[in-house]
């Protein structure tokens, strides 16, 4: 079973493969990437959008850790309230694989382009449609009910946005300035993120918590419908990926065209490539237990359980995001030099060292030290997350390319990510201690070192075929 992207593939052998109808483009390879002067346009109209999904994302996480438990889910005990926001917030992971299957395909079968504006228009449908919703007081039931509704539409849409926006900029990039490209589109989580901060915090100041929890949690979500236009205007406009245009014009010599596509590429994957789709989504798992534990549990979980005002946490997480920001290109250019795994290697063991010391951090109710821990934590996580754009993408083939690296990396955000608040919740509903983070999300840390460990080196890969 071939296990290499660069591996010829007999495809009389391969049932799942046939040739796509004639109106339907049939990736080719390009002996060159696109024009120089688009490929910074693409990366930055990649990274526009994904900032806009993951804003979208993040304003709900912040919003279930904040006020969704009581809006939509009232109990007489906090604890339960909250668990059940947290539901729901783990329920859009569940609906990533589906996202996977249907933006994978169309990106692998029609473009990338396509599948990034389907994905963008889903996420701010489903994001405005969550600001407009009645609460459990005025509609009931239908009210919880419409809003896992519009939470897995969510999920759908996030299960296509990574994959198509690092591939279209990894696919337009320079010769050896792959992972620098490919890391564009990957500082849009932070971005987003700190984008929602910016919205909440000053919102929170000015009306109160009361005043939020009564009507002004709407407003990151309804201001949604302005960042989406901005987004699908700038995606609108930029080319489409070589791999899906042929060969340059001006290419020295003609390149042999990539295989069809199979008319369904995740079983074809599955078959072919269970290895690298396996170890790709462990090396990835680390990394999303950090990041979401840091940028939504433990917003509720120091208020809550340890008595840490709600500024300090944003605050902390906020400044550790925009540290683990301004190191993302420049690990990422360092990759392009001395390739992947190296550095993901050591973000990977400083992850496992500092978990502890991390989450402990919290125990102290101070703020400058949380934000030290914090800042520390999130730049290692930049260790591993920054060349893992181009390095999950460069496991698998140019026909497979938006399936598999889609794949890997949101089993490993659903794994590592989509749960992490629930069993969170639950270990500190037995052990009231947050050490149990660090030792949790250390524990994945140490699944994806080993995965690191067994995958190979992707930087000198031929990324055309």
């Amino acid at each position: 079973m071939p296990e290499s992207p660069s591996e010829t593939v007999d495809e009389a052998a391969d049932p799942g493969q046939a040739a796509l109808p004639s109106s339907v483009s049939s990736p080719s390879p390009s002996s060159s990437p696109a024009e120089p002067s688009k490929a910074p346009k693409v990366a930055a109209a990649s990274l526009i959008g994904t900032t806009i999904e993951y804003y979208d994302f993040a304003v709900y996480g912040t919003a279930s850790a904040l006020v969704l438990g009581p809006a939509f889910f009232p109990s007489g005990n906090a604890t339960v309230s909250t668990l059940a926001a947290f539901l729901t917030f783990a329920a859009a992971f569940l609906s990533r694989p589906l996202g996977v299957v249907l933006f994978g395909t169309i990106g692998d079968r029609l473009g990338r382009r396509r599948a990034l504006v389907t994905s963008l228009l889903l996420m701010g449908v489903a994001t405005v449609g969550i600001g407009l919703l009645p609460t459990y007081e005025s509609a009931g039931l239908l009210a919880p009910v419409l809003l896992v509704t519009l939470r897995l539409l969510q999920g759908v849409s996030m299960g296509g946005e990574w994959g198509g926006a690092v591939l279209l900029a990894a696919e337009h990039a320079p010769p050896g300035r792959r992972a620098l490209y490919a890391a564009v589109p990957n500082l849009g989580p932070s971005l987003g993120f700190l984008l929602s901060s910016a919205v909440i915090l000053p919102t929170l100041n000015l009306v109160g918590r009361d005043g939020f929890a009564d009507w002004a949690w709407r407003v990151p979500f309804l201001l949604s419908a302005v960042l989406v236009v901005v987004g699908l205007w700038v995606r609108s406009t930029v080319s489409e990926s070589p791999v899906f245009e042929g060969p340059s014009p001006a290419a020295a010599s003609p390149v042999a065209p990539v295989p069809p596509v199979s008319r369904f590429p995740l079983g074809t994957l599955v078959a072919r490539y269970p290895g690298r789709l396996l170890l790709g989504t462990g090396a990835a798992v680390g990394g999303s237990a950090v990041y979401y534990l840091t940028i939504v549990y433990s917003l509720s979980y120091g208020p809550k359980s340890l008595g840490i005002p709600q500024s300090t946490m944003l605050t902390a997480a906020s400044i550790g995001a925009a540290a683990g920001i301004a190191i993302t290109l420049p690990v990422a250019r360092l990759a392009d030099r001395v390739g992947r795994r190296p550095l993901m290697l050591a973000g990977a063991v400083g992850s496992v060292v500092w978990a502890v010391p991390m989450y402990g951090s919290l125990g102290t109710g101070n703020a400058f030290v949380i934000t030290g821990a914090y800042t520390v934590g999130l730049g290692l996580l930049a260790l591993m997350f920054s060349p893992a754009a181009a390095f999950l993408a460069e496991l698998f083939p140019a026909r497979l390319r938006y399936t598999g690296a889609s794949a890997a990396f949101i089993l490993a955000n659903t794994l590592g990510g989509g749960f992490a608040p629930l069993v969170a919740t639950w270990l500190n509903s037995q052990w009231s201690s947050p050490l149990v983070l660090g030792f949790y999300s250390g524990g994945l840390c140490l699944v994806s070192l080993l995965c690191l460990w067994a995958l190979p080196e992707t930087r000198e890969d031929d990324f055309t075929s």
